[in-house]
């Protein structure tokens, strides 16, 4: 009779990454907000669509050129890349959040996916949603201003970088956070002032020297800057730097997280 060999400890019977468990988790955070798209999707482009015309009303008539573009064109593309932001942070911290307080966040825990699994599961979520709101508000902006994207590709990959990057920080929030009450505190005061005084509505150059050199240390204005420069071609900061900044904050961001998820800080009792 042959002899049964059991595997050696450590090594998992699906092979070194478990596709199922994590195509598994994908699915979930991608139909998690699916399955609420008026309050997901819809509300976003509604919510892009306000601050146009409101923009557009109020100081578009006045306004001269910015960028070599109509004031309006100008702020389209900040406004998308904001929205999307602002939706891939809520994404992951929502998901997350909500499972710590309900105390179902051992579902998610105990299956056998790595901390790389489970981070690249949720990270899912956070950047088809960002993709599906960028597709949407680009939509919008095509069919009220006429504008389309003069580098579409610049704008996917700041849109994925974007997404990648706040979803990390959705999750690192919901791990720290121990109550709703400072997750909001978090939202409105980190990630809410980072939106929306990284050049999304005004270009930099128009501000003090001092201010500046704040602005460019903030992560979020080069992701803002890069899709505006794949809509009109012209930006504060060149995109090349903007792109790598970014990847090396993003890197930095989700390293946390994976070494957070490893060790189950604030998540495993």
């Amino acid at each position: 009779m042959a002899k049964i060999q059991n595997p050696e400890i450590g090594t998992r019977r699906f092979g070194q990454i478990n596709w199922l468990g994590l195509q598994t988790l994908a699915q979930r955070e991608i139909r998690r907000f699916i399955g609420v798209w008026t309050q997901t999707l819809l509300a976003p482009m509604v919510t892009a669509g306000l601050f146009l015309a409101i923009f557009s009303l109020a100081i578009g008539p006045s306004r001269g050129a910015v960028g070599g573009v109509s004031f309006v064109a100008f702020l389209a593309p900040g406004i998308l890349m904001m929205t999307v932001i602002q939706n891939a942070f809520a994404n992951t911290s929502s998901s997350i959040m909500i499972a710590k307080v309900q105390g179902n966040i051992v579902d998610t825990l105990m299956p056998p996916l790595s901390a790389l699994e489970t981070l690249l599961g949720y990270l899912a979520g956070s950047i088809v949603r960002g993709i599906l709101v960028a597709l949407s508000i680009g939509f919008l902006i095509w069919a009220t201003i006429g504008l389309l994207p003069q580098h579409p590709v610049w704008v996917l990959v700041f849109v994925i970088i974007g997404g990648a990057f706040l979803g990390g920080l959705g999750i690192v929030a919901a791990i720290f956070a121990q109550k709703f009450d400072q997750m909001a505190a978090i939202t409105n005061f980190l990630i809410t002032p980072l939106s929306f005084l990284s050049g999304t509505f005004y270009s930099i150059e128009n501000l003090p020297v001092a201010v500046q050199i704040i602005t460019r240390f903030n992560p979020v204005f080069y992701l803002i800057d890069g899709v505006r420069y794949g809509f009109i071609g012209n930006s504060d900061a060149p995109p090349v730097f903007g792109l790598f900044l970014c990847l090396i904050v993003t890197a930095a961001v989700l390293f946390l997280c994976w070494s957070w998820l490893r060790s189950g800080y604030r998540l495993k009792p």
